[in-house]
């Protein structure tokens, strides 16, 4: 199989996934608190990738802290909670489109930060989805308090800011590092901040003991753990190295397809100015990706 069939079959692969991952979200919060779904997601995905630690322990970590950190925290750690704190009041579906915007703000991050040089037709996407994304926080599916839908929709906004910025240091920082090894070191860092503070600040073991439903939950929230992140991370890694940040972060045209799906199924409902919404952004990033790419600032 050749790079370009290569890329195409880990996107794929990827969205129906990470689409996957908010209904899997949900469900972890069926028996748990938000901030406990996600200490538990990375702790579990920091275990489940430590045996190939023994393996991969070999790196010049002095020279590939800045792309670990950046990858592990903003990458892993920080939407883990942003996005189950936002789930506790806006649907999985609306969460899901919400992620869209994942590649408007690796456009802006690495034109800013990483000093790419952008197309205007990357510019008026950019333009577009933000009207997208607007649209869409404006229309969240909190009729009771649209004040509170708008604040936690933003907190999904932040998280695709913090994947913006791993897309971008990955790219930057870890190109000698193979995906494997940058996924390994990434949960080693980030793993034992996530245990510490789920098993010493939050009452998980009451939880787990207490909670009729916290197998069941604990089931769907190791799935998330070990295939929404772990495995799909080292795709993903793969992906930004075989196509660029932005075709790998384009993942996100199928994943509020997957999300949407999974949330009607699951009894939620999702109205015409959402999906009016979502294909806005969907159609800036579509403009994103048309003719010309990213070139490195000479």
């Amino acid at each position: 199989m050749n790079n370009k069939a290569l890329s195409r079959t880990i996107l794929i692969v990827l969205s129906l996934i990470w689409g996957s991952s908010f209904i899997l979200m949900k469900q972890g919060l069926e028996a748990f608190p938000s901030d406990e779904v996600a200490g538990l997601r990375i702790t579990i995905a920091s275990v489940f990738m430590l045996p190939f630690l023994i393996k991969y322990y070999k790196i010049d970590l002095r020279k590939n802290l800045k792309g670990l950190l950046l990858m592990g925290v903003f990458g892993n750690l920080i939407p883990a909670f942003l996005f189950t704190k936002a789930e506790t009041q806006i649907s999985s579906s609306l969460t899901g489109m919400l992620n869209a915007l994942t590649p408007l703000f690796t456009i802006l991050i690495g034109m800013i930060v990483f000093k790419l040089r952008v197309s205007k037709n990357q510019i008026i996407g950019v333009s577009v989805g933000f009207l997208g994304a607007v649209a869409l926080v404006v229309y969240g599916n909190n009729e009771h308090d649209q004040t509170k839908s708008m604040i936690y929709c933003l907190l999904v906004v932040a998280a695709t800011i913090c994947y913006a910025i791993s897309i971008n240091g990955i790219k930057a920082y870890l190109g000698q590092l193979n995906s494997l090894q940058a996924t390994v070191w990434s949960f080693t860092l980030i793993g034992p901040v996530a245990a510490i503070y789920v098993f010493g600040f939050t009452d998980v073991v009451t939880h787990v003991q207490q909670n009729p439903s916290a197998g069941h939950a604990l089931f769907y929230i190791s799935i998330l753990a070990i295939v929404g992140s772990a495995i799909s991370v080292v795709m993903y890694n793969t992906l930004i190295k075989l196509s660029g940040t932005v075709f790998a972060s384009s993942c996100t045209y199928l994943i509020p397809i997957v999300a949407i799906v999974w949330g009607l199924l699951d009894g939620e409902t999702v109205n015409g100015m959402q999906i009016m919404a979502a294909v806005i952004i969907i159609t800036g990033i579509r403009l994103i990706n048309f003719k010309g790419k990213v070139r490195n600032e000479s």
